[in-house]
């Protein structure tokens, strides 16, 4: 089983996206809330969320799915795909 290093939660509230959170590799801190995020879709056709970590300016990433990155950009996120 491999492990993963980048996790990811959407918190969701009836329907709607409330943020996106990931996990910070350099401070090892879960649930980091992503500053500016942009959806970005992967070369394999995924789709993930990037921002920073305005604690200690690394960038993180979030792994989601179609639905959760579209209900993201229509809320608040960026579009870069």
């Amino acid at each position: 089983m491999k492990k993963r290093y980048t996790y990811h939660y959407i918190n969701q509230f009836k329907g709607k996206i409330d943020m996106v959170t990931g996990y910070c590799v350099k401070c090892k801190e879960k649930g980091v809330e992503l500053s500016a995020p942009e959806v970005v879709q992967t070369k394999k056709g995924g789709y993930m969320a990037k921002g920073k970590h305005e604690k200690c300016g690394t960038t993180v990433c979030a792994m989601m799915s179609k639905d959760n990155a579209e209900k993201a950009v229509e809320d608040y996120a960026i579009k870069e795909y």
